[in-house]
């Protein structure tokens, strides 16, 4: 079955659905998890789509979070190897008019990882460091709307984490996932592509072909 989505304007998350930085982001939480005696696999199945203090709050509640997450957000920065873009990015990207990338990544690494995917920066990012509450609350994406000047039901979000899709949802906003991260059964329903190359835009729309 294939869908054809009618909006104005397309909202997308940054890891995992532009960028495919899935070994970058589980080596840091593997070895962040080392350093403090935790099991890593929890910790790998609800960290993807979040802000890095959020997931840290739910696993150790105990630690200094400002710390933590200063050590995080600099180990990021620092490792770059292997991040590409997700298969048909750039292309998908280069046909639809009005865009936006809304990710619980900080400012700075956002920028360096769409560099690095040869991906453009668009003129609306939302980033984890400027709203008060990451995915699933439904504010980054609200935001990134308010700043296009649409209302959140002509916004197609486009997302890779169950956090991040209902994000999408509670903003009222139409969902895609792609299953790069998790696989299309995590969704419940929501309509999955495997990557950007299964989509396509048109004025006035986005196609599953």
């Amino acid at each position: 079955m294939y869908n054809a989505f009618s909006c104005d304007a397309v909202l997308f998350d940054m890891d995992g659905t532009l960028v495919d930085s899935t070994a970058v982001v589980e080596r840091i939480w593997r070895a962040w998890a080392t350093r403090h005696g935790f099991d890593p696999e929890p910790i790998l199945a609800v960290a993807h789509g979040r802000r890095t203090s959020e997931t840290m709050r739910e696993i150790a509640p105990g630690l200094d979070f400002a710390k933590e997450a200063a050590w995080f957000d600099a180990q990021e920065e620092a490792d770059t190897a292997g991040i590409v873009e997700v298969a048909g990015a750039l292309a998908l990207l280069a046909q639809i008019e009005r865009w936006a990338v809304v990710t619980s990544a900080h400012r700075r690494l956002a920028e360096i990882r769409m560099r690095l995917a040869g991906l453009p920066i668009p003129s609306v990012l939302v980033c984890g460091d400027e709203i008060t509450r990451g995915k699933p609350d439904p504010e980054g994406y609200l935001k990134a709307a308010e700043m296009l000047g649409l209302e959140p039901a002509r916004c197609l979000v486009v997302e890779d984490a169950p956090a991040g899709v209902e994000a999408g949802r509670r903003a009222g906003m139409q969902v895609v996932a792609v299953s790069t991260t998790h696989p299309a059964r995590a969704f419940r329903g929501v309509p999955c592509v495997q990557d950007l190359r299964a989509l396509r835009a048109e004025r006035g729309g986005v196609y599953q072909i």
